[in-house]
């Protein structure tokens, strides 16, 4: 009869107390724009939540990229962009916002992102990527922020108003 060696880690329980990889003070998640930047842990004001990575390529470079369909381009100053279309490079799940919580400041010849106010766990990160992307990429009828998502479903409450209104006068002549 063969009989099974007992691996000695099954009987430490001590395993089960600390994870074997460090946990981050947020997760990547479904939202309502495709995937999202997530936070495990409350965020203060002013506080660091991540680092947007990637390699440093001229703007000319990055407009070509861009023509190709590139979206994950942060353009640091009239010289220098970040190329951040690589997956290990977390912060490009940020999405955007027209009300955010986090910002983009530049530190350190890179960009890190920092709270804007008081972010709450499972509450996603979010940044207002600006005019310029806004323009190009998302349009006003496009964005899935929760104000436009919001203010789109007022617009159309409205709307159902207005034409219940007119059949009902048009029902009374």
């Amino acid at each position: 009869m063969h009989r099974r060696s007992k691996s000695p880690w099954r009987f430490r329980k001590s395993h089960l107390k600390s994870p074997a990889v460090p946990r981050r003070p947020y997760r990547i998640s479904r939202s309502n724009a495709g995937l999202g930047l997530f936070a495990t842990k409350p965020f203060k004001k002013g506080e660091y939540i991540v680092t947007y990575r990637g390699r440093r390529i001229a703007n000319a470079e990055a407009d070509k990229l861009e023509a190709k369909g590139s979206r994950y381009m942060f353009e640091i100053n009239s010289r220098w962009t970040i190329d951040g279309s690589k997956r290990w490079n977390l912060a490009r799940y940020v999405n955007h916002s027209c009300r955010p919580n986090a910002e983009a400041i530049e530190r350190r010849r890179g960009i890190v992102y920092v709270a804007r106010r008081k972010i709450k766990p499972d509450e996603e990160i979010t940044v207002d990527y600006g005019k310029d992307y806004f323009d190009a990429f998302i349009t006003k009828s496009h964005c899935r922020c929760v104000r436009c998502k919001e203010r789109r479903r007022d617009r159309r409450l409205q709307l159902k108003k207005r034409k219940l209104r007119k059949a009902r006068a048009r029902r009374r002549r």
